[in-house]
């Protein structure tokens, strides 16, 4: 093995040197590469900035559209419940209402064969007529006694709803006299 000449090794090691300042070079950035640099990552900052408020603003726009979806069909499902309810309930009162129909059909014929039917009824209608019958003859002959003329003429002349006006005659009789003037 050579031993390496002392001016080779310098002549390496600029050489090395030369190498890392140009890629220092290139890789350093002056003023105006900076300046461009910067501009760029604060336009990107400031776009990422933007988006992020305007993904903020979608993300709630899409909640007030979810929002508003729910509570349509939450209203839409409460209507339906309340619909079929009140068709559940009615349907039920109709049931109801029939059952209770025939049970009193049902009632009204076993009283009816309880207390003897057609005949039973029939003869109790007759006697009811037979009643009232006897009761209007009762009715109208006192009528008709209570107010026959004579008698109403006898105690009412010449009293101020009846009117006339009572006549003494020679032989000590009296009539009700109503004098008639044109």
């Amino acid at each position: 093995m050579s031993a390496k000449d002392p001016f080779q090794i310098l002549a390496d090691e600029l050489t090395l040197i030369r190498k890392d300042m140009d890629q220092l070079q290139r890789t350093s950035l002056d003023k105006k590469d900076a300046q461009a640099l910067h501009k760029k990552l604060a336009d990107g900052v400031d776009r990422m900035h933007r988006a992020a408020s305007e993904v903020h603003q979608a993300i709630d726009n899409r909640l007030m559209t979810v929002t508003a979806y729910l509570k349509e069909e939450t209203t839409k499902a409460a209507e339906k419940a309340a619909r079929d309810a009140i068709l559940k309930a009615h349907d039920e009162s109709i049931d109801a209402a029939r059952n209770l129909t025939q049970a009193a059909g049902e009632a009204r014929r076993e009283a009816w064969r309880y207390f003897g039917g057609f005949w039973v009824w029939l003869a109790s209608m007759l006697a009811v007529g037979a009643v009232l019958g006897v009761l209007l003859a009762y009715a109208m002959e006192t009528a008709k006694s209570a107010l026959s003329v004579d008698d109403l003429v006898r105690y009412n002349c010449g009293r101020s709803w009846f009117g006339g006006q009572v006549v003494d005659q020679d032989d000590g009789s009296t009539f009700c006299a109503f004098w008639i003037t044109e």
